[in-house]
């Protein structure tokens, strides 16, 4: 029997009269047997494309006009939940991205079939959002549509919504806005206020749909798989990011795997992906449990392989997901230990990040190196004395290099200095005339930059030099004060006169 004959046996075409006593729905087919037999027509082999569209419209129809007692009945349903899994599951394969043979990162760009996918998406889309339509209306009629049947098929709506409610490549305004819609429905079907919240749970003791939306992902997730489907790394990201502290600790096993997996990538699109999900992790898991079989240390060393790369954005996030980790590593890395020459993470990584800095010359590696370099300097605190020789050169070299308009580097590198003062400040008076040097050299080329550089980014910089020079003047005992008394009365430029006066007035 065709669907059409079916919806015309129903008599759904308009909906029911719920106030005739008559109504077509007293004497229709059971939901059970209507149901098993859409299913089959629509997964029986060799239906076409032109005749899934028609059957998809056409069960959006019948579950639009279909009565909710009907369909869900009362105190035990009408539809098993198997059927009802079952019938979501071949809509979300038939709406599904085509599997990619090659590792190419994605779909073709093929303007006609991101149409056609995106068209398909929303259709099904509709029909999902009329079904839980009818689940929200059956909740008046005291059913147990939620406990018994919803657990079926809430994962893989789930999903359907999660691949397709962004922007992406295979969406359009129409299916993001249909799926957008769709997930905020589940989430009221649900009984929940958030996406969080449907995820993770209300409290601590409940347990989320996390868990089993984890489940139907994982057979993507290996190695052989993931990219296969060029949504699935996003599908879970975005999910692993709607499950904070302190849900996430017990999923711990089923997505560091995945997160490492995407890190490990050639592309920095994903490596990127994967070090923001490893990032979101160590900040929302406890120490205690990272720390366990060593996926702390596993974790370290994959990032540390990435500080050899010399892509911009990846050092970015890689950086801040490292200083985060260093703290699970190292509980207290200032202290002084019974050998004090061996190297801690924290000081592994800032060693290898200073010999990239003497020898980058790309703005934009430089950029975020710098503005980065003070947090390593204070996490070490007094040990960065270790590390004086190097990071002197690195300073004074980065001083020298006007780095744009936002001058980034150097307001970076002005911060860094003033943290290593504060924190070596017994080292620093032998290190006086090489610093000195560079921060005046600094100071005249700002004042005298007639170039693009605004003006509130010059004085930031002039006031992050002249407080380097009040800290030098400092622990050395006003030495400083002394050697720019002569370059005060010889110089005439009024920014180099403005900061040195601000030194000798200050006590």
């Amino acid at each position: 029997m065709e669907l059409s004959s079916l919806l015309k046996s129903l008599q759904l075409e308009s909906p029911p009269d719920r106030g005739d006593p008559e109504c077509p729905a007293a004497t229709a087919p059971p939901a059970e047997q209507v149901l098993s037999q859409i299913l089959s027509l629509f997964s029986a082999e060799g239906v076409s494309s032109s005749a899934k569209v028609g059957m998809v419209r056409d069960l959006r129809v019948l579950f639009e006009a279909a009565d909710c007692q009907w369909l869900f009945g009362g105190c035990h349903p009408n539809v098993t939940p198997k059927l009802l899994g079952d019938l979501v599951a071949a809509l979300c394969h038939y709406a599904a991205l085509p599997k990619q043979e090659s590792d190419t990162g994605g779909p073709t760009s093929n303007d006609g079939f991101y149409t056609t996918m995106a068209d398909r998406t929303a259709d099904v889309g509709l029909v999902f959002l009329s079904l839980l339509a009818k689940v929200e209306g059956s909740k008046s009629l005291g059913a147990v549509v939620v406990r018994q049947v919803l657990p079926h098929c809430l994962g893989l709506i789930y999903i359907f919504a999660a691949t397709h409610h962004t922007e992406k490549p295979w969406t359009s305004p129409r299916s993001q806005s249909v799926a957008q819609e769709l997930l905020t429905l589940l989430v009221q079907v649900a009984g929940c206020g958030s996406v969080a919240e449907f995820l993770q749970g209300r409290s601590e003791d409940e347990e989320g749909r996390f868990a089993a939306v984890m489940r139907l992902l994982k057979p993507e997730l290996t190695k052989e798989t993931w990219k296969r489907n060029p949504a699935t790394k996003h599908v879970f990201s975005w999910t692993l990011r709607q499950v904070t502290r302190p849900w996430l600790s017990r999923h711990l096993e089923s997505v560091l795997p995945p997160s490492l997996l995407l890190s490990d990538d050639y592309q920095e699109e994903n490596k990127i992906l994967g070090v923001c999900c490893l990032h979101h992790i160590i900040l929302n898991v406890p120490a205690a449990d990272l720390n366990q079989f060593n996926r702390a240390q596993v974790v370290y060393h994959a990032l540390y392989h990435h500080l050899y790369v010399r892509e911009a954005q990846l050092i970015q996030v890689v950086l801040l997901c490292l200083l985060d980790l260093l703290q699970v590593l190292e509980r207290s890395p200032q202290r002084l230990s019974q050998e004090p020459r061996t190297a801690t993470p924290c000081q592994e990584v800032l060693q290898l990040v200073l010999t990239h800095m003497e020898a980058e010359h790309r703005l934009p590696l430089r950029r975020v190196y710098a503005r980065n370099l003070p947090a390593f300097v204070k996490r070490l605190g007094i040990l960065i004395a270790q590390h004086l020789k190097r990071l002197e050169r690195v300073i004074v070299g980065y001083l020298e290099v006007c780095d744009g308009p936002d001058e980034a580097a150097r307001l970076g590198i002005l911060e860094t200095l003033k943290c290593t003062i504060q924190h070596a400040w017994p080292r620093m008076a032998c290190r006086l005339a090489v610093l000195l040097k560079a921060l005046l050299r600094m100071i005249w080329d700002v004042s005298t930059d007639e170039g693009l550089t605004p003006q509130p980014v010059k004085t930031a910089l002039l006031h992050g030099a002249t407080e380097c020079l009040i800290l030098l003047d400092h622990c050395s005992q006003g030495q400083v004060k002394i050697l720019l008394e002569g370059i005060y009365h010889s110089c005439d430029d009024c920014s180099l006169q403005a900061c040195i006066r601000q030194v000798q007035e200050n006590t």
